[in-house]
């Protein structure tokens, strides 16, 4: 596969599978589970929904728990993590860069979860442009926040992690997006420990 940054070497590599055993528990599953069922109080009538950068679908298993009739896509760029996504009943899975993405039809949720800020900065727009038109009602954004973009060392690599407002900048570059709702989760939650996430639900209208 053929990518255009060295953001997608680095997760299509080796460090994309060690990142799958890094992150595949029980608890990580609940903590997601809850995060979700808080987002989708706020949405109507979704009956599909798709996960940018899916990894090995935790968000995708739980957001099942709590929709079992819902369709669900992934889109993966790890070898690995494709055949671990691949063992889930009815889901459709793309092992693509989402650069490399085009979509086919519209879909009711587009959800993108710990990736844009592992995204080269200089395609965010070319990212927001294939959620946007991926979606066909809601946008979920759930990264980590700052409201001017940094960029800081990731477990020893440099140009790997960025911090900027993404929901923001979205909503400039598409008026009809409306936020819906926002929250975060903390590490120190007692019952539903989960990584220091922003979330962002927006809406087209």
């Amino acid at each position: 596969m053929n990518f255009k940054t060295k953001q997608e070497d680095f997760w299509a590599g080796d460090f994309g599978d060690n990142y799958i055993g890094r992150n595949q528990s029980e608890e990580f599953l609940a903590a997601n589970t809850a995060l979700f069922a808080e987002i989708f109080k706020s949405t109507v009538d979704v009956a599909s929904a798709i996960e940018f950068g899916a990894n090995v679908g935790l968000s995708l298993k739980a957001i099942r728990r709590l929709m079992p009739k819902i369709s669900l896509s992934a889109i993966e760029i790890n070898p690995n993590a494709v055949n671990e996504l691949k063992k889930i009943e009815n889901l459709e899975v793309f092992n693509t860069s989402i650069l490399n993405f085009s979509p086919k039809k519209a879909i009711d949720f587009v959800l993108i979860k710990g990736v844009l800020i592992h995204t080269d900065p200089d395609e965010l727009q070319n990212v927001y442009d294939i959620l946007y038109h991926t979606s066909a009602k809601y946008i979920c954004i759930a990264e980590y926040y700052n409201p001017t973009p940094v960029a800081l060392n990731y477990r020893g690599h440099d140009g790997k992690l960025f911090k900027r407002d993404f929901a923001g900048e979205m909503m400039d570059k598409f008026p009809n997006l409306k936020l819906v709702d926002y929250g975060f989760v903390y590490h120190r939650d007692y019952n539903f420990p989960h990584v220091d996430t922003n979330w962002f639900l927006m809406e087209k209208c």
